[in-house]
């Protein structure tokens, strides 16, 4: 199809929000009756089965989207150590330009959502860093960032400077509620001044920033002691309870959709957490609760996890799963169609694509 248009969605820095943005932009496409196919030339996350070589992001998209066969692209390359130390070791002498180009024939629809790498230079070891792919297909960039008050312009404008041509504009997400009328009044103004578009302007959503307890669970490794059917319970924070009971349930009342984390012989704690706003709680020291505990749980619907791990490494753990959150809960895909309804300036978009 000669007039097929190509749009690369990238990022300055990982976990920025490429798939939420590409699922709002191509829900509202598809509304306007544009067809869309979707591909991630790099693969950087093939999840926990990964046997039948589709990377998760790219079926869970293609899912949402309701895309036949025919309009999805399943990902050229892997990004991943075994594929970098073949690159290096020249075993891997493949033209990824030209593998691209066939990767990319005949595409089927009006438009082509391409997902870029997690950075501007990721995949330049195999010639498929942003700017490589947008020029084999002569696609139009935009940016997904998140928003930094002191490095997001300065990235920009970089990024501009590297990009050329191809930049066609930014989404700036994660804006935090105090920030947003100083982005709007000097952030916005200023790079479009520039000559960066700002096609949308995000607020930082906790939902979106959410994890399933489910999550939680597998990357815990943790038991589920009881209410295993409650797993989709969406956690917004993370509170330690180490504290005394008092200074512990002033700290809780503060919280909202918590994962408290307590050692298994904190009755007093693992009480006070249930009676706040709880979505689980994770025992460490591989103590069992008090039965009492459990069947207070089982009553409020909360799950509680036990996992063989000590505080600190449990911290950290849960503290990744924050950092990289994924969109793979329909309440979340509601969300983001909801907030890219608003915040996302569509017309403006397919206008500068040429539709």
């Amino acid at each position: 199809m000669a007039d097929v248009k190509y749009l690369l969605v990238g990022s300055i820095e990982a976990y920025s929000g490429k798939s939420a943005t590409i699922l709002g932009i191509a829900h509202q496409l598809q509304e306007k009756k544009v067809t869309i196919a979707y591909g991630k030339p790099l693969a950087t996350d093939f999840g926990e089965n990964h046997s039948d070589g589709i990377e998760e992001d790219v079926k869970f998209i293609s899912q949402v989207l309701n895309l036949p066969e025919t309009h999805v692209r399943s990902p050229l390359l892997p990004l991943n150590e075994e594929t970098i130390q073949k690159r290096l070791r020249q075993e891997d002498q493949i033209d990824y330009r030209q593998s691209l180009k066939d990767y990319l024939q005949q595409p089927n629809g009006n438009l082509v959502l391409l997902e870029g790498a997690g950075t501007l230079s990721e995949g330049s070891l195999f010639d498929l860093s942003l700017l490589q792919v947008a020029q084999v297909v002569d696609a139009s960039i935009l940016l997904v960032a998140r928003f930094h008050p002191v490095t997001l312009v300065d990235a920009l404008l970089s990024a501009k400077e590297r990009l050329g041509k191809y930049f066609m504009g930014v989404l700036i997400n994660d804006i935090p509620a105090d920030q947003i009328d100083n982005v709007d009044t000097l952030v916005r103004p200023f790079l479009e001044r520039n000559g960066i578009a700002v096609l949308g302007m995000l607020p930082r959503s906790s939902l979106l920033r959410s994890v399933s307890v489910s999550k939680l669970v597998h990357q815990l490794q943790a038991q589920v002691l009881c209410r295993p059917d409650r797993l989709d319970l969406m956690v917004e924070s993370l509170t330690i309870g180490a504290m005394n009971v008092n200074s512990a349930l002033e700290y809780f009342r503060k919280g909202n959709n918590m994962a408290v984390i307590t050692g298994g012989d904190r009755t007093d704690i693992q009480l006070a957490a249930l009676e706040t706003s709880t979505q689980c709680l994770i025992l460490t020291g591989h103590i069992p609760p008090q039965s009492f505990i459990i069947s207070r749980a089982e009553d409020l619907e909360i799950p509680i996890l036990s996992v063989d791990l000590d505080t600190l490494t449990t911290v950290e753990i849960v503290d990744r799963a924050f950092g990289q959150v994924r969109l793979h809960e329909p309440i979340k895909v509601q969300f983001i169609r909801q907030l890219m309804a608003t915040h996302f300036d569509i017309n403006r978009l397919m206008s500068q694509l040429g539709f």
